[in-house]
């Protein structure tokens, strides 16, 4: 079993070791720090270019004469519509997705040629976008606004950089967004296009209807064919009951209810016909048999309702294709440069001081451990195997070398 000489057991104690070891600590924490202000020195100063943009505000589609024609509630489905089918509102996620992609990335290395300025030499783009991400960031600040910060050796290449990224997310979008509206275009137009065929059929359908029909709007005839109906059995009504008379006071035979008899029996045949018969269209513009009613009513109501759905489908969807031919051809910004980047006159890095006492901390967090373990061993007397025994005789050693 181990055995020691002095085993420290107080603060003091240890206070004492390092008391005993401060050559050891102070020639070393020297030597770490003279040698992490060269390296912090040699290493090569790096600039960092920020821009700042925002999303440009949404320009409104105005429909103009195509809507004013509409109803309230037509209006209304017609925006909402071609609302729905145009380009999207932009969102900063999108933006910094684009910003992102490999496409934008690697245009900026090859505007820039940063393939040699990564010394990258098997023209690897992976490697080379990989450095260049770790150079590059993008995200949104506290205010709402995006921004782009390009860190470069070059502060004027920084900003460069910087600006040109904004530009070239700034027509990749408008290219995503022409592409995006030529998509819905190519749609609209195709329902469109049946949605007007489909219009013309079902005006052909109507014409036939009517033109069969003899039909100008189905309800004003039916409701007079109705009304002259009920006057017709009104007066049958009345001229039976003035026969009735007639004949208690002149007979059947007498030449006054031979004259009233034939009156009904003209009555009577109309109304027969006005309910039976098949042929009173052909012989009248206005007037409808009652039997004929039913299938004219549903066949109009049929007819009429298909003119109808197209024309509404006709009042949504082309609003929704004349913007999308407008929304194919525009190439508006979608990017405002609230602060253009410009080159930096103070450097980003490597910052020094941070680099030196972050070094002579790790370098002293390494050596107290050490102190502790090197007293330890120096007042060992046996040692459990060969390992021990050499460490205690390299700390020999460091005691002989720095005399504590």
């Amino acid at each position: 079993m181990d055995t020691y000489k002095n085993q420290p057991k107080s603060f003091s104690d240890y206070m004492y070791i390092l008391f005993k070891w401060r050559k050891f600590i102070f020639i070393n924490l020297l030597v770490v720090g003279i040698i992490s202000i060269l390296i912090a020195f040699l290493l090569r100063k790096e600039y960092r270019a920020v821009a700042t943009v925002m999303i440009a505000p949404e320009s409104q589609m105005n429909f103009g004469g195509l809507t004013s024609v509409l109803g309230g509630g037509k209006s209304t489905m017609a925006a909402l519509g071609a609302k729905a089918f145009g380009v999207s509102n932009i969102s900063e996620d999108i933006l910094l997705g684009i910003m992102n992609s490999r496409t934008a990335l690697v245009k900026v290395i090859q505007e820039f040629n940063l393939m040699d300025y990564y010394k990258i030499k098997d023209q690897n783009f992976d490697k080379a976008l990989k450095a260049f991400q770790a150079d590059f960031s993008a995200d949104v600040n506290e205010h709402g606004m995006i921004e782009v910060r390009i860190v470069h050796k070059n502060p004027k290449i920084a900003a460069d950089i910087a600006n040109y990224l904004v530009r070239i997310t700034d027509s990749l979008n408008i290219v995503y967004n022409m592409e995006q509206s030529r998509s819905n275009r190519l749609f609209l137009e195709k329902r469109y296009n049946q949605n007007v065929e489909d219009l013309r059929k079902a005006e052909e359908e109507l014409y036939k209807f009517q033109k069969k029909y003899g039909i100008v709007a189905v309800p004003e005839q039916l409701e007079v064919s109705v009304k002259a109906a009920a006057e017709i059995e009104g007066m049958l009504t009345k001229k039976e009951i003035e026969a009735y008379f007639i004949k208690q006071q002149f007979g059947e035979n007498s030449p006054q209810y031979q004259g009233v008899a034939a009156e009904l029996e003209v009555l009577r045949k109309k109304v027969q016909e006005l309910k039976n018969s098949s042929n009173l269209s052909s012989q009248s513009n206005v007037f409808f048999a009652f039997k004929q009613m039913p299938e004219i009513a549903i066949q109009y109501l049929r007819t009429y309702r298909d003119v109808q759905i197209q024309q509404a489908i006709l009042e949504v969807v082309l609003p929704m294709y004349e913007q999308a031919k407008v929304e194919e051809q525009k190439s508006i910004p979608s990017l405002l440069l609230i602060d253009k980047a410009t080159p930096p006159q103070l450097k980003y890095s490597p910052k020094r001081s941070i680099i030196v006492l972050g070094t002579l901390f790790l370098a002293l967090f390494i050596m107290i451990p050490f102190v502790f373990v090197g007293e330890k061993y120096l007042l060992i007397e046996q040692f459990s195997n060969p390992l021990q025994e050499r460490f205690a005789s390299f700390i020999i050693k460091l005691k002989n070398i720095y005399h504590f």
